[in-house]
């Protein structure tokens, strides 16, 4: 059963690299328009055409943590392709290396949560509030992590912005699902980006994290993409408030 997003509007958010690209060119790819969101122009010119490749694509620049910006770059969008059926967000930041709890900066603190947590919910509920509960349809999936879901070391700040992540999702569902917004999670394990690279490059790292993966190995951007394609479509117009672990059996244990 192929996934058809013919004639919807979709917004992905940290839609210029790793996971958001991805998922930005297989929705472009299954037929919808999408608006690729970036923090910086230079990233969403390349990113836009990439996509662009797959299918329609228009670029956008928007820095999530810059919370005023966000509602009037949402209007913009509205204006520029229509009202918006799918919002991908999925811009996010780490610090970039195994840090220990005891080790962790108010700065490193409060950078991951203005980015993964508080700069997404505020793009969800520009979105919801602009275009999906006036029209009482809409799709939303927050990018969230397996290690927002179950207890991992060395990287607090990280986990405890993806478990915000896990918990807003619940509650938009819950708060929203009267109005048929859907609002999803899909939580991913380990994937090769540039964010993740310098962790997954350290010695002996991987094949430490590959003994929590029972399927053995990291996921693709594809198969993220594709859990984001479904959980946008019509074929799931009854799921709403989960957390899909894209994880290879990491959170059955």
């Amino acid at each position: 059963m192929d996934v058809n997003l013919e004639n919807k509007i979709a917004v992905v958010t940290g839609g210029t690299r790793g996971i958001g690209l991805a998922c930005a060119e297989q929705l472009a790819a299954s037929g919808a328009t999408v608006a690729v969101v970036g923090s910086r122009s230079e990233t969403v010119e390349k990113g836009t055409e990439m996509v662009e490749k797959k299918g329609k694509a228009h670029g956008y620049q928007l820095d999530v943590t810059d919370v005023p910006a966000i509602a009037p770059t949402i209007e913009k969008i509205r204006k520029d392709l229509g009202e918006i059926d799918i919002l991908v967000c999925s811009a996010g930041i780490d610090i970039g290396k195994p840090t220990l709890a005891v080790d962790v900066t108010e700065k490193q603190w409060d950078d991951l949560h203005r980015v993964n947590a508080k700069g997404l919910f505020f793009t969800n509920q520009a979105v919801a509030i602009q275009s999906m509960i006036p029209r009482k349809n809409g799709s939303i999936i927050n990018i969230g992590s397996t290690v927002g879901l179950v207890g991992a070391p060395n990287c607090m700040p990280y986990n405890t912005s993806k478990a915000v992540v896990s918990q807003l999702t619940r509650s938009e569902a819950v708060e929203w699902g009267p109005h048929n917004v859907r609002v999803n999670c899909v939580a991913p394990t380990w994937v090769e980006t540039d964010l993740s690279k310098p962790l997954l490059n350290l010695p002996g790292f991987i094949e430490h994290e590959l003994g929590k993966i029972p399927i053995n190995r990291i996921a693709r951007l594809d198969e993220v993409g594709a859990a984001v394609c479904f959980l946008a479509s019509d074929l799931a117009t009854m799921v709403t408030g989960i957390q899909f672990p894209v994880d290879g059996g990491w959170t059955c244990q």
